[in-house]
């Protein structure tokens, strides 16, 4: 039997503050993990329909975004399909289509993988800066940990990497 296919999507816009969560997700990931060949880390950025492809090929997919529902900031949410329409708002990020959008044209196409929605309440999604929030970026570990136990829960594997990348992006 073969492995199931396990795509952990970043998305967010690196540019607007807490927008960018998604994406720092994924590479705090890459930097510090190994994950068994079933796992694929993605760096969705902020491309809407384009992500159909990478989401279509997936057995299970964990979206990693921000999640505008009322909390206080750095509240870290985990969202089941099911629950989705009631607790991510239409159009709650600036990216071209919301993950729920997305989600219904690959089921359309032919192909929708089992989903969740790893969130966080941002604090500030708006401001031009390339900076997380004091309390989104103190929850960095925490959303982190989480979408190791989703990984773990749909069969995928991880390890800490022996010598964590030397990365050369800016926070």
């Amino acid at each position: 039997m073969s492995e199931k296919h396990i795509l952990v999507l970043g998305v967010g816009n690196l540019l607007l503050g807490d927008e960018g969560t998604g994406v720092r997700v994924i590479e705090k990931l890459e930097d510090e993990y190994v994950f068994s060949k079933n796992v694929e880390l993605y760096d969705g950025g902020t491309l809407g329909l384009r992500l159909i492809e990478p989401i279509s090929r997936a057995g299970f997919a964990i979206v990693v975004d921000i999640v505008r529902a009322g909390g206080a900031p750095g509240t870290i949410y985990r969202i089941e399909e099911k629950d989705f329409f009631k607790k991510i708002p239409y159009k709650s990020s600036l990216h071209e289509l919301n993950i729920v959008e997305t989600l219904i044209y690959a089921e359309e196409l032919g192909n929708k993988p089992e989903t969740v929605v790893i969130g966080i309440e941002p604090q500030d999604w708006t401001t031009c800066s390339t900076e997380l929030s004091g309390p989104v970026r103190s929850r960095m570990e925490d959303i982190v940990s989480a979408v190791l136990k989703e990984i773990e829960t749909a069969g995928g594997s991880w390890k800490k990497a022996e010598q964590p990348a030397q990365s050369a992006r800016v926070l």
